[in-house]
């Protein structure tokens, strides 16, 4: 989204982030380029739901396309008749409506549900960007829509208390060096990410979906083994996966 739109999305504020712990503001933060503290009351809610079961994934495609929604569909790389559905947008609303109604009738209500599988959660800020409605809201559809960008592992993941503990200044130092890798990755045009929070969204207590998507596999799979030395994976999480490899063969961003 651009102009007016885009505009009425944001609203300038005073004051830093969390200033008061008795502050109730769920709205997303960034900066402006004058360092002005920007807010949005926008996020894309994202869930992917595994199947297997399926034969022929042109029929759920063709499904798909008829139901003209928003989604992403899968062939899992480590079942030959397992698939995904990635749904998305703004309102988590579409998932028990829109989304809800087309799954319990066929061709996706002869599947079988692997629920092990199922991700659940919302695009977030981190406090700098300057555009919010294209980090939130844009970018993440662009990108899992990108013909380009097929190849997906799609993962959860739930930090340890140790990094809880920890004063925020060591958080943020692990924090750079986890974005390092990914930041180097998506310059060289070899694996981009979606980051999504879960937290009370997860019925497993995870903290956060992460979505690793590119024009092949080989890259996203030496990013999760880089990953494993950074300070925050070998130190500071609790449980990573089950990790969801697929390949997309139907896109649609309505």
């Amino acid at each position: 989204m651009s102009g007016a739109g885009a505009a009425r999305a944001l609203r300038i504020g005073e004051g830093a982030p969390d200033s008061s712990p008795d502050d109730v503001d769920v709205s997303e933060k960034g900066r402006g380029a004058d360092g002005e503290l920007i807010t949005a009351d926008r996020r894309l809610f994202m869930q992917l739901l595994a199947f297997g079961g399926a034969p022929d994934s042109a029929v759920l495609a063709h499904a798909l396309e008829q139901a003209g929604l928003s989604a992403v569909l899968y062939e899992d790389v480590n079942d030959p008749t397992g698939v995904a559905l990635l749904v998305f947008g703004e309102s988590p609303e579409v998932i028990v409506t829109d989304f809800r109604r087309f799954l319990r009738q066929p061709p996706f209500s002869e599947l079988v549900p692997k629920p092990e599988y199922t991700m659940l959660g919302r695009t977030y800020a981190i406090g700098h960007e300057a555009d919010l409605v294209e980090a939130l809201i844009d970018r993440p559809q662009s990108r899992v829509c990108d013909p380009a960008l097929p190849w997906a592992i799609w993962y959860p993941l739930r930090r340890a208390g140790s990094f809880e503990r920890l004063p925020r200044e060591e958080q943020s130092v692990i924090l750079m060096e986890h974005a390092g890798i990914g930041r180097a990755f998506g310059r060289a045009g070899l694996g981009y990410d979606v980051r999504l929070a879960c937290h009370g969204l997860d019925k497993n207590d995870n903290d956060f979906v992460i979505g690793l998507l590119g024009g092949e596999l080989h890259p996203l799979s030496v990013i999760v083994q880089r990953m494993r030395k950074t300070k925050q994976t070998s130190l500071h999480l609790d449980r990573l996966g089950p990790f969801f490899v697929g390949r997309a063969v139907w896109q649609l961003q309505r």
